[in-house]
């Protein structure tokens, strides 16, 4: 499954970020919808979900995220809708892990 968010807020540090296997973190935006997909192995085998998918998060909760290799690229995001069939765009779509 997928989960959409709306990005609130960003650290500076995101826009910084120039390697090249982590040039995605400039193209962060507060205010952008964002799909974050939810794949084994990060998905729980009994639960059958990720750790951070907002679970229960609704009415405008505020939940943390924070990019792998670049743990100061990091910021908030509010749940938007949970889908059960993936159809993110290539553009802003990203992994649980």
């Amino acid at each position: 499954y997928c989960v959409e968010f709306r990005t609130e807020s960003l650290s500076h540090h995101c826009a910084l970020e120039n390697r090249p296997y982590a040039r995605w973190m400039q193209y962060l935006r507060e205010g952008h919808t964002v799909c974050v997909a939810c794949q084994p192995p990060a998905m729980n085998t009994d639960t059958r979900r990720c750790s951070g998918d907002g679970h229960n998060a609704h009415g405008g909760k505020i939940l943390h995220w924070e990019a792998i290799g670049n743990s100061q690229c990091q910021g908030t995001w509010k749940k938007i809708r949970r889908l059960e069939h993936c159809s993110c765009p290539l553009v802003h779509s990203f992994i649980f892990t």
